[in-house]
């Protein structure tokens, strides 16, 4: 099998050790004499397991002792509705920014318990930038304030975490684990696992405890986060595989050197592509640079009628999902933490054989 370089924005390729791994330990796991997929989530091997990548998670993000770290189903998505079910308190707004696909997704969803007040928008400039945070008209009696650091479609990444008097909520599906955060910011921190986690399957939740413990009434058990906290995230049958592909994961980062670590080698990436697109006329980013994704990079061929040829091409050379999202066109390549930079080179180098024979 020759070597492929997978740009996909999710579900994402993973590290080919952690593959490895996965393919090594497929029929028998541990001390088990059975596959990790046929275990019981209750039996000794798994919850060893369970509980050694809830402490390297911890210890990865630096996570404080006082947040609870919840291993989920439903994806990112079902987080639209259990931040309000949990968050509102009693009260009937929410801040919320619309930065682009994935906040509108959880403004929609967030409108159904409760008024949304859309405190920036960013659907003006088609999601290339996004407005200062001190032009940002945010409601004081709002029970919280929900943001999308990184919105994988568009490419639009924040520099800055914004500073409320509320609980700050943030959906980082595409850019947990790709750099240190400061978790004693966010009330609540959110993400899908299919992009720099693992594999589709689980949601990561990190919640502050004094948020806990006052849902909305007649809600799903499952959607409250001390039923989850309680049980450990087992109320029901986990999604067993997933978490156990994310402990691997887990760990290879640790062996990368941690998040400080990854957050050089994904600058290093994302500089190597964006100076790539920037020397160009061939090709072009929409969006402004101060805010250009570090994980997800659109981008544009001068002429779109040549967008067939460059993925077909680009297949041939082992560099595959690159079309952009329908939304958005062109390409769009998605170098999560699993991407080497031998990738991204792979992929500069096409770029500069194919506009000097489409010129």
């Amino acid at each position: 099998m020759s070597q492929v370089y997978n740009f996909s924005a999710g579900p994402a390729m993973l590290p080919v050790q952690v593959l490895k791994q996965m393919k090594g330990e497929l029929l028998e796991y541990g001390s088990a004499r059975a596959s990790v997929m046929e275990i019981s989530h209750r039996g000794a091997d798994f919850m060893a397991m369970a509980q050694k990548s809830k402490q390297d998670l911890r210890d990865l993000i630096g996570i404080p002792d006082h947040y609870k770290v919840l291993f989920l189903q439903g994806g990112a998505s079902t987080q639209f509705s259990m931040v309000p079910i949990n968050l509102l308190r009693g009260k009937t707004k929410a801040n919320y920014a619309h930065t682009g696909h994935w906040s509108k997704k959880a403004i929609a969803e967030g409108s159904r318990y409760c008024e949304i007040n859309v405190c920036t928008d960013s659907s003006d400039n088609k999601y290339t930038d996004i407005d200062a945070f001190a032009n940002w008209n945010i409601d004081p009696d709002g029970a919280y304030l929900h943001y999308t650091p990184n919105e994988t479609i568009a490419g639009l990444e924040f520099d800055y975490v914004p500073e409320v008097d509320m609980p700050l909520v943030a959906d980082m599906s595409s850019s947990i684990l790709s750099r240190e955060i400061d978790v004693s910011k966010y009330g609540v921190i959110y993400a899908g696992a299919q992009k720099n986690i693992g594999i589709a399957g689980l949601t990561i939740v990190i919640v502050r405890e004094d948020l806990m413990g006052n849902v909305i009434a007649n809600q799903p058990i499952l959607f409250d986060y001390t039923t989850q906290t309680n049980n450990d995230s087992m109320y029901n049958t986990p999604s067993t595989y997933s978490w156990y592909v994310a402990s691997r994961v887990f760990e290879w980062l640790k062996q990368q050197g941690g998040l400080s670590a990854m957050a050089k080698i994904n600058q290093t990436k994302a500089k190597t592509l964006y100076d790539a697109i920037d020397g160009s006329d061939f090709y072009s980013n929409p969006v402004t640079i101060r805010y250009r994704s570090r994980m997800n990079v659109p981008f544009l061929l001068a002429d779109e009628s040549l967008n067939g040829l460059f993925l077909e091409k680009a297949a041939v050379n082992n560099l595959i999902t690159l079309k952009g999202h329908r939304s958005v066109g062109g390409m769009r390549a998605s170098i999560y933490n699993a991407m080497p930079q031998e990738g991204i080179n792979e992929l500069v180098n096409f770029m500069k054989v194919f506009e000097k024979e489409n010129v």
